[in-house]
């Protein structure tokens, strides 16, 4: 797929400098830029690279000015990275766009779907499941009884949705994503066994939501696990029953959130983040990487450490725990000179 200096500069409304002509069919970083490639340039400590690019296209800032000569077509704009960014995402969807019943797989006949369905070989869709408009159901899926999948939602190969699972629209779950599972509820025997407690809630996920690869949201035990809009979830995330996450939070890769937990609104929290159960965390917190949260927090809270606590606090406090080796061999020095006395 190619496209011109002149198409690319209609879509972000910028200004050629160069040869409106000039076609590119693949992007690059504009220190590794090849004939035929768009790049972009945001950072100034890359300047000296533009006059150096092979890349055909480069998007740069308005207030940009060559100080030297190049041989790339520039458009300029009012934020190149935004721009670029924008770009990413038009390429995506473009490089994206399936759709038909692919054999081997299996849909059953109460299954409802809207226009442009993709359904990838070697899924399966079972029963009472309605999918809306543009859905993208990639090779290898499971998408087990009465779901309900939005507008415009792409579920990536290998992922797995199980039953009575509500999804928005605009929401993209990638591979090995599991969603549904069984919440991990045991209740102990006197013989010091224990007994699998039903599971017979659901998961709900709203508008706008980004699922990364490996993440797991467990099923409520009774009522829903909700997962609210704008959410953004990286790869390998633990979503316990019964969670709630506030909209527009982010979470980064490795952290886990305990059963019964609340999470609030436009919250921040790290990779390797472990929450206990049946806390609320409240809107706009920020949770610092590896950090241990055992107890509420309170709105705009920024937390750090394990346990953890205020940041600003912690950050002074590690200043004394790097240097409690210095310390106590002073405090031994010290001692023996005053042992002598």
């Amino acid at each position: 797929m190619k496209f011109t200096a002149e198409q690319i500069a209609g879509i972000l409304e910028g200004e050629v400098v160069g040869n409106p002509n000039a076609e590119v069919h693949t992007l690059s970083k504009i220190e590794e830029g090849i004939p035929g490639s768009l790049t972009f340039l945001a950072n100034p400590k890359y300047n000296s690279y533009l006059y150096t690019t092979q890349a055909t296209i480069t998007i740069v800032n308005n207030s940009f000015s060559p100080e030297s000569e190049y041989s790339t077509t520039l458009i300029k704009v009012e934020d190149a990275y935004l721009a670029f960014s924008k770009l990413l995402e038009f390429y995506d969807q473009a490089k994206g766009v399936k759709s038909g019943i692919e054999q081997p797989s299996v849909m059953s006949e109460s299954v409802k779907y809207g226009e442009n369905l993709y359904l990838g070989s070697f899924s399966y869709i079972g029963a009472n499941v309605i999918l809306g408009n543009d859905v993208k159901i990639y090779p290898n899926c499971f998408i087990g009884d009465n779901v309900v999948i939005g507008n415009n939602v792409t579920i990536f190969a290998g992922a797995k949705i199980y039953s009575d699972t509500i999804i928005g629209n605009n929401c993209a779950i990638y591979s090995g994503c599991i969603i549904g599972a069984d919440g991990f509820g045991f209740a102990p025997n006197p013989d010091g066994t224990f007994s699998k407690i039903p599971q017979i809630g659901n998961v709900i996920i709203e508008d706008n939501v980004d699922i990364g690869s490996c993440t797991t949201i467990d099923r409520a035990t009774m009522g829903s696990t909700i997962i609210r809009k704008g959410v953004k979830l990286d790869n390998q995330i633990q979503i316990a029953h019964n969670v709630e996450i506030g909209e527009n939070t982010v979470i980064a890769a490795q952290t886990g959130v305990a059963g019964s937990t609340k999470i609030g609104k436009n919250c921040m929290i790290g990779g390797q983040v472990g929450i206990a159960g049946h806390l609320t965390i409240s809107d706009n917190v920020r949770i610092q990487a590896q950090s241990g949260v055992g107890r509420n927090i309170k709105e705009g809270e920024v937390v750090q450490g394990s346990p953890a606590f205020n940041y600003t606090d912690f950050s002074k406090s590690y200043v004394h725990f790097r240097n409690l080796h210095k310390t106590m061999s002073e405090f031994d020095e010290f001692k023996k000179q005053n042992d002598k006395q």
